[in-house]
């Protein structure tokens, strides 16, 4: 039986010293990284959820939990291939992926290209499937004040699950 479904996806990070900055798996020269487990792409992790719900997977904590050392440190564009094979494997197919990144710094536009290259490169679509736009929040709030990351994502997907 084949249907549409959304799903829906949120993240946030704190900024800190010493790491890499990763958005949508472009590297954004930038004075903090983000803390977490993995490389912590604060907007790939949201676009992670959001097709895990689309398509019936278990979410990010559950799939790639921060206490498995071979997560640690990984590129989250790895983790997003890793969903995007479960995916292949029931038959859910991406449709459309929109996002936003929230953040007072850096700025998001003149990244956008890069990320949708390399996020479409990992899930196998053309780039035109995925949103990206950046917004701030005028100085109000953890991520007005320049402490962190948070990015939301929604997935469309087709589902037509596999007999096996």
């Amino acid at each position: 039986m084949e249907s549409l479904r959304i799903g829906c996806g949120y993240d946030v990070h704190a900024f800190v010293s010493g790491r890499d900055l990763y958005l949508g798996g472009a590297r954004i020269d930038f004075r903090f990284g983000l803390a977490g487990h993995s490389d912590a792409d604060v907007l790939v992790h949201a676009i992670i959820d959001a097709l895990a719900g689309a398509s019936g997977l278990p979410d990010i904590g559950r799939l790639f939990p921060d206490d498995d050392d071979r997560y640690r440190n990984i590129s989250s564009i790895r983790l997003l291939e890793n969903v995007k094979n479960q995916m292949d494997e029931i038959g859910a197919v991406i449709i459309n992926i929109d996002s936003v990144v929230v953040c007072q710094e850096p700025k998001i536009a003149p990244h956008i290209d890069e990320m949708r290259r390399v996020m479409a490169g990992a899930l196998g679509i053309d780039g035109t499937m995925i949103g990206i736009k950046g917004t701030s929040t005028e100085g109000l709030g953890f991520t007005g004040r320049s402490e962190g990351v948070a990015a939301y994502a929604v997935a469309l997907v087709r589902v037509c699950r596999k007999q096996g």
